[in-house]
């Protein structure tokens, strides 16, 4: 029964912890009141699902970018890094999710490599789907490098009701591909850059999953450009 259960109901990220403790320390105050008991079992569950953390296994074959967070793909484009990683400024793909309050909110490595940067900036809460967000809200971005020299972004962006960015991550460590390292709290969005040739591989409205939906081929050629 304990494996069933294990296998069926995803475990819970660590930053949730306290929101759900929180709800259930509400349900348990008020038991003898049937509607704060109720309100604060549903607002337990409600965390419980947003702050999920599904197991999942990410593609085994080489030169793969995968979806960091789960949501739906609402930008395909190019565009300028942001500024404080102090990249090149010549214009790279993107590929844009946006993570609704129902999607799973955990952030994955889009590739396996070494964390170069991790630079966060303050900004606006403004809705995570307009275009304005991706320079406008606050944001934190990392930037990896693969074993075959290809830097790959992937940007943490606030949302209208999101108000706190978790990343665990730092300069220096080494990511596994699909491996979680950050958070956003109730609505955000994801940016992905992709080195120049990159192969896509997603479609606007779309839907991807976290660590195993293949938003890119990498290109052939890494770039070997240096470190700031």
């Amino acid at each position: 029964m304990v494996d069933l259960v294990r296998s069926t109901v995803p475990p819970i990220h660590p930053a949730g912890l306290p929101f759900v403790g929180g709800a259930l320390g509400v349900a348990l105050l008020g038991r003898r009141k049937r509607w704060v008991r109720a309100a604060g079992l549903t607002a337990a569950a409600a965390c419980a699902g947003f702050f999920r953390h599904p197991p999942r296994t990410p593609p085994s074959r080489p030169g793969v970018v995968v979806a960091p967070a789960d949501g739906q793909v609402t930008l395909i484009d190019e565009a300028v890094p942001p500024a404080e990683l102090n990249l090149s400024d010549e214009p790279l793909p993107r590929i844009s999710i946006f993570l609704s309050l129902f999607d799973a909110h955990v952030q994955r490595a889009p590739v396996a490599g070494e964390v170069i940067t991790v630079k966060y900036k303050p900004g606006q809460f403004l809705s995570a789907d307009k275009a304005e967000a991706s320079e406008n809200n606050e944001r934190n971005s990392i930037w990896l490098r693969t074993a075959d020299g290809h830097d790959v972004v992937a940007v943490q962006l606030a949302g209208l009701l999101a108000r706190r960015i978790v990343c665990n991550t730092h300069p220096g460590a080494h990511l596994a591909l699909g491996e979680t390292y950050g958070l956003i709290r109730f609505g955000s969005r994801l940016d992905t850059y992709l080195p120049k040739g990159s192969v896509i591989g997603v479609e606007i409205g779309q839907r991807a999953i976290g660590g195993e939906t293949v938003l890119a081929e990498l290109p052939g050629e890494p770039n070997t450009g240096s470190p700031e």
